[in-house]
């Protein structure tokens, strides 16, 4: 269980759901021990939060386990949206544990967000991957294409082939580089996303491999662990799905630490803006 998402499943507002998903890593995989392994080292943090002056165990987390996935991944990405979809209509919001980035399709699915945000290191634009539409580096594309996003934000993407930045250049796309993500965040009006429904997904790797190396395809050159948790903050009143993803076990908890820190600041800032 998510330290402190003790709450019953009539009273959550927020519901943690595991997707441990480990079917097309292509380089480094682990992403399957992804889920346990943020919940462990989420244990730590204390539940008292002077910022927000909430404590997390009373803003009603219910942690719903793990949907154990199989070597269907069409399947078992709809058996996933399906869970994710029931958290939505009990008027909660659904916050999934990766897993590869892939299952933030069906968060996406459960959710039919107007905008989606993404921290991610790469693009992840690209049709297919190895002949592979459903390709944890084709989930941003199947959002945009297939699941009836307007538009993706992308901030801390570094790298991508050819294919993927033209489809960056056209107008449903917006790609905040490393270097531009602190005056993106400081930028975020209260109308950033006016009249838009938001989905807002952490894949660990946009993070510095400094900060986070236990992931499948580092990257150099990322953000720091403050740019990501003030975007979070910055996004979470305004969105109605959370994720955070591609947490493997390859090394000593540093991005399963930041990845439940990051969940944490996810319900706090949102609940916090419930209450203004």
């Amino acid at each position: 269980m998510f330290p402190g998402a003790t709450a019953d499943r009539d009273a959550a507002s927020y519901v943690v759901v595991g997707a441990p998903l480990d079917a097309t890593t292509t380089f480094q995989p682990g992403t399957r021990f992804g889920p346990d392994r943020i919940r462990r080292f989420a244990e730590t943090y204390d539940d008292y939060d002077q910022r927000t002056e909430s404590r997390f165990s009373a803003l009603g987390v219910r942690d719903a386990g793990d949907v154990r996935p199989w070597d269907d991944v069409a399947a078992y990405l709809d058996h996933l949206a399906a869970e994710l979809r029931s958290v939505t209509y009990d008027d909660a919001v659904p916050l999934t544990l990766g897993g590869e980035h892939t299952v933030t399709h069906a968060g996406v699915e459960a959710v039919d967000p107007d905008a989606l945000v993404v921290c991610d290191a790469h693009l992840d634009l690209r049709d297919a991957y190895d002949g592979n539409p459903l390709s944890h580096a084709c989930v941003t594309r199947r959002a945009l294409d297939d699941l009836g996003v307007e538009r993706a934000v992308i901030v801390g993407a570094r790298t991508g082939s050819e294919e993927e930045w033209d489809r960056a250049a056209a107008a449903d796309v917006t790609v905040v580089p490393p270097e531009d993500a602190r005056a993106w965040v400081d930028g975020l009006g209260a109308d950033a996303f006016e009249d838009e429904s938001v989905y807002c997904s952490i894949d660990i790797d946009g993070l510095d491999p400094g900060f986070a190396p236990g992931t499948g395809t580092t990257e150099p050159f990322g953000l720091a662990p403050r740019e990501v948790r003030d975007l979070v903050r910055a996004v979470a009143p305004v969105a109605d799905g959370f994720d955070v993803v591609e947490v493997n076990d390859r090394d000593d908890g540093q991005a399963a630490a930041l990845a439940g820190k990051l969940l944490r600041e996810f319900v706090r800032s949102h609940a916090a803006a419930l209450d203004d």
